[in-house]
């Protein structure tokens, strides 16, 4: 069972999207021997919030299928065509209803690869100790997830448009919020070519013989 150390947290792991750029399911790509979809998850699982609850929608059966026998709260998004803020949506409305104690959410999606437990531990334990209402990722001039909004975002993320995503509301409240450097958080699988280029990174050259 993981160690849970921040029970008033609840993860919240975005992974409902087509993969239009990729040209097959990115929640399937192999990373390290398991589908992306269930590393995803294993990496939450071990960033030790209480629950970890995952968006699905296109492909619906076969993503669930990767990830049905792990510990997570699995809800779908019917109208995730409609883009990110949706699922954003789904999730929150998902976690009033069944955690209604989360005083936090930790937002991540299933495409950067190189998030670590280590960095999710990171950013919660900084949103508690400094008092700052966002935590977010800070990688390529950019700030995003993954990230922690407090509750008290809870009501600007549910009137998020359906196409927009949470770095709106990083930006929109920036003096509420820190950021923690995340330079791989660069790294997202959105082309073959994205996923060619990190799987070149994490397979060892052979050795010429």
């Amino acid at each position: 069972m993981k160690e849970i150390s921040h029970p008033d947290t609840v993860t919240i792991l975005l992974a409902a999207g087509s993969s239009s750029r990729m040209g097959q399911s990115k929640q399937l790509l192999d990373v390290k021997g398991v589908p992306l979809l269930r590393h995803s998850v294993h990496t939450a699982l071990s960033a030790g919030t209480s629950r970890i609850v995952v968006v699905l929608g296109a492909n619906e059966p076969s993503h669930r299928e990767v990830i049905r026998d792990l510990p997570v709260d699995i809800v779908v998004n019917h109208y995730w065509q409609s883009g990110m803020g949706s699922s954003i949506k789904t999730a929150l409305h998902y976690i009033i209803r069944e955690h209604a104690e989360a005083k936090a959410v930790l937002m991540m999606v299933c495409d950067q690869p190189k998030v670590t437990s280590k960095h999710l531990h990171a950013l919660v334990n900084e949103y508690f100790r400094s008092g700052k209402k966002i935590v977010a990722s800070s990688y390529a001039n950019a700030v995003g997830v993954p990230a922690v909004f407090g509750r008290s975002f809870f009501s600007n993320m549910l009137m998020l448009k359906d196409d927009e995503g949470a770095r709106k509301i990083i930006a929109q409240f920036s003096e509420l919020s820190t950021t923690l450097p995340f330079p791989d958080g660069a790294l997202d699988l959105d082309t073959m070519d994205d996923y060619t280029k990190f799987r070149d990174q994490i397979t060892p050259p052979k050795e010429n013989i």
